[in-house]
């Protein structure tokens, strides 16, 4: 069985600044685990941030606290949302990390956590059938503040077949 998968604010905080957060719940079609300092992150953006509120009033977005760091995960100097979304990968091993931090991405893979980003998710709604095309929500993910190369999206394009 697959524990549920644990989120960083940034796949987050894109995907509602797009108004995609529904693809979300989606692809993943289980609960996802928010870590403490990834609300905490979130929460700095004060009561009428859009993912403040989409994280107060989604049920499937479950806040938990994680266990201590790990020395292995603290020695790669991550943020404290990426370090507790970590952990709790690590600790409950069926879960995957919702990530899109490229040092943090670094370290999953060191530890052999099982990792997807933003553009991961939005690739496998395509793959899956739950959205026509993926361009236009990269595109929309664009103009929300998201960065990817034009390489690695004309690279993550071709991977569904656009």
């Amino acid at each position: 069985m697959v524990d549920s998968p644990v989120i960083d604010a940034s796949p987050l905080i894109f995907l509602t600044k797009a108004d995609k957060l529904d693809l979300l719940q989606q692809v993943i079609n289980n609960e996802i685990i928010v870590p403490v300092a990834v609300e905490a992150e979130i929460q700095q953006y004060g009561n009428q941030d859009i993912t403040r509120q989409a994280l107060a009033q989604t049920s499937w977005l479950v806040v938990v606290d994680t266990p201590k760091i790990p020395n292995v995960i603290q020695s790669y100097h991550l943020g404290a949302g990426e370090s507790a979304v970590l952990t709790w990968a690590y600790v409950n091993r069926n879960s995957e990390a919702i990530i899109d931090d490229l040092a943090a991405r670094r370290c999953a893979s060191s530890l052999g956590i099982p990792v997807r980003g933003t553009l991961g998710l939005v690739l496998t709604a395509k793959q899956r059938g739950i959205i026509p095309a993926a361009r236009p929500i990269i595109e929309q993910l664009l103009t929300k503040g998201m960065y990817l190369s034009s390489n690695v999206i004309n690279q993550a394009l071709a991977l569904v077949g656009e």
